[in-house]
C-alpha cells in the first residue's frame, strides 16, 4: 500500500506530538503513594498530618548521597515519593517528624530538585525528622525509608511550623 506525502507528514507529526507530550511531562507531577499536603502560613496541626507505611527496596542514596548540609542520605523506600508537600508561601522554618516507633529515615527533595534535606535518628525510637529554615514556596517530594529494604512500618508524618 502506498501512502501519499500528506499522510506521512500527518503520521510523523502525530508521533512527534505524542513524544513531545511524554517527554515534556515533569517528573515532579508524579503522584504520591499516600497523598499530598497543601500548606499555607498558619496551617492547623490536622492539615500537617498524614500517615503511610514504608516498604520499598529503592535506595534513597540514588536520589542524593548527601543533603545540603553534607548529611548522609540513607535508607530504602519506594521509588515513588510517599508524600507531596506543596507550600503555598515561603516558610522561615518547618519541622517534619516521622513517628513509627522504630528506626526510619527521611529524604525531602525541594522544588528545584537539587535542594535535598535528609533526616535520621531523632529521639528514643530513632525515627527520622528534619528541622530546617528557608523553605521556599513550591512542591516538595518526600520519602520515608528504613535501613533495610522491604521493611514495612506504619508511620505518621507531621509537618509543624515552630
Amino acid at each position: 500500500m502506498k501512502f501519499s506525502r500528506p499522510q506521512l507528514r500527518f503520521q510523523g507529526g502525530w508521533l512527534l506530538a505524542i513524544l513531545t507530550t511524554i517527554t515534556a511531562t515533569p517528573v515532579i507531577a508524579q503522584t504520591a503513594n499516600f497523598g499530598t499536603l497543601k500548606l499555607s502560613l498558619g496551617f492547623s496541626p490536622a492539615e500537617g498530618t498524614v500517615s503511610g507505611y514504608t516498604g520499598g527496596s529503592y535506595s534513597l542514596s540514588a536520589i542524593s548521597n548527601r543533603d545540603r548540609y553534607k548529611k548522609l542520605c540513607t535508607g530504602f523506600a519506594d521509588p515513588t515519593p510517599d508524600h507531596i508537600l506543596i507550600l503555598e508561601k515561603d516558610f522561615s522554618r518547618l519541622k517534619i517528624l516521622v513517628n513509627s516507633g522504630d528506626d526510619t529515615t527521611l529524604l525531602i527533595q525541594g522544588p528545584d530538585e537539587t535542594t535535598i534535606r535528609c533526616g535520621d535518628d531523632t529521639g528514643k525510637s530513632k525515627d527520622a525528622s528534619v528541622d530546617d529554615s528557608k523553605w521556599k514556596a513550591g512542591t516538595y517530594r518526600m520519602w520515608v525509608g528504613t535501613f533495610n529494604p522491604g521493611v514495612k512500618k506504619n508511620y505518621t508524618l507531621t509537618v509543624q511550623q515552630p
